[in-house]
């Protein structure tokens, strides 16, 4: 890939966790290629290795290591793996997350009508899964709070690093149907001016970056049909997206390697900004 601007990662120890997915996958690559080392953590170690592989084809540094971001062992074994060959983290993009469909309704409203189906036939707020919605909070706010201990400590001892953690335009506005999600994302973003505020003492940066709407492995088949059309849902996010389109992953690169660059973003810190083509600005009308 090619990075709109590049600012001077050199000697940087990046780590990434989620970055065997598509966004976090390119945000890994775009740290390479402005010379950071980067340490591409995933739950599915062979997906973490495909984006290691690829980034040290074109010349670049950087490894695959298998994680689990709910596990705090887990954590400690990736950071000792990280440390051994790269160096302690400088740079750490908390990129792991996701929804389930047990913290996810049928409908977007809850209609008298329904409550006789509920359970059977559709999933009303009444029948979400208290599991469901748990695990989708805890992989979305846990997710990003466990890698930020683990890997924050070697920066507060050096007295300086950065963190920038993926939020979503669902902690603005939550959307119809996914409250587990809508939630956790917006605790994502309450956490991340929350850290700015404790971190500041020994130079440690907190952002968090908000995209809109991808096209990613989790939501293809809920916004695009086998033919790549538009579903009900799909068209909707693209009526209400001013610049009409979806995003590509490389849209994001341009405000991470500006959170990333000490020299560029020296002063930012507790912000969530918003990559969404204008969909948080737009009231519908």
């Amino acid at each position: 890939m090619s990075v709109p601007f590049k600012v001077d990662l050199k000697d940087k120890v990046a780590v990434v966790t989620g970055g065997g997915g598509i966004l976090c996958g390119v945000m890994a690559k775009a740290l390479a290629e402005c010379g950071a080392k980067v340490a591409v953590l995933d739950l599915r170690e062979e997906n973490a290795n495909k984006v290691a592989d690829m980034i040290k084809a074109e010349g670049f540094t950087a490894i695959g290591v298998a994680a689990n971001v709910l596990e705090y062992d887990s954590l400690l074994a990736a950071e000792k793996i990280v440390c051994e060959k790269l160096g302690p983290c400088d740079i750490l993009i908390n990129g792991a997350g996701g929804n389930h469909p047990k913290g996810t309704t049928s409908k977007e409203y809850l209609f008298k009508e329904d409550l006789e189906l509920a359970g059977k036939e559709l999933t009303t707020f009444f029948d979400l899964d208290p599991a469901g919605v748990g695990f989708v909070f805890n992989l979305n706010f846990l997710g990003t709070l466990l890698p930020t201990q683990v890997f924050c400590r070697k920066m507060a001892e050096a007295h300086g690093g950065v963190v920038i953690n993926i939020s979503s335009m669902n902690s603005f506005t939550p959307l119809t149907k996914i409250p587990a999600y809508s939630g956790a994302k917006a605790a994502v973003s309450n956490f991340t001016r929350w850290l700015a505020v404790h971190m500041s003492k020994v130079n440690i940066r907190v952002n968090a970056i908000a995209p809109g709407f991808f096209l990613t492995d989790q939501n293809r088949a809920l916004l695009t049909n086998a033919d790549g059309s538009l579903t009900a849902r799909g068209k909707t996010i693209i009526a209400h997206t001013p610049m009409g389109k979806f995003g590509d992953p490389e849209d994001l690169v341009g405000a991470l390697l500006w959170l990333a660059d000490n020299k560029g973003a020296g002063f930012v810190n507790g912000t969530v900004i918003p990559v969404d083509g204008a969909f948080s600005a737009f009231s519908g009308v």
